[in-house]
């Protein structure tokens, strides 16, 4: 262990915290830890998002949903009448409002 943070730069203490899955330790650390390893292709794999299940899952769940656009629900209101109309703003349903 000491040789591994010797040759990635770093303390003894950040290898074994590392080794126990601590969140505080630094992405950079990782990083030369992985290259005095050579194992750098894996750190590619921590980062793509493609490979990410688990937020792919999330990102789909809380995404946006299709639904009515402004303009479509601009269409289906019942016309005012012009007195009431005219105290009101102008808009355009192709979304430009006057």
């Amino acid at each position: 262990m000491a040789d591994l943070a010797v040759r990635a730069g770093t303390s003894p203490s950040s290898i074994a915290r590392l080794e126990r899955g601590d969140p505080g330790v630094a992405i950079g650390t990782l990083a030369d830890v992985l290259v005095v390893l050579g194992l750098l292709d894996r750190l590619a794999d921590l980062i793509d998002v493609r490979k990410d299940d688990l937020g792919l899952a999330l990102a789909t769940e809380n995404g946006p949903r299709r639904g009515r656009s402004f303009a479509a629900k601009l269409r289906k209101q019942k016309p005012q009448s012009e007195g009431a109309q005219e105290l009101q703003d102008v808009v355009d349903p192709d979304g430009a409002s006057f």
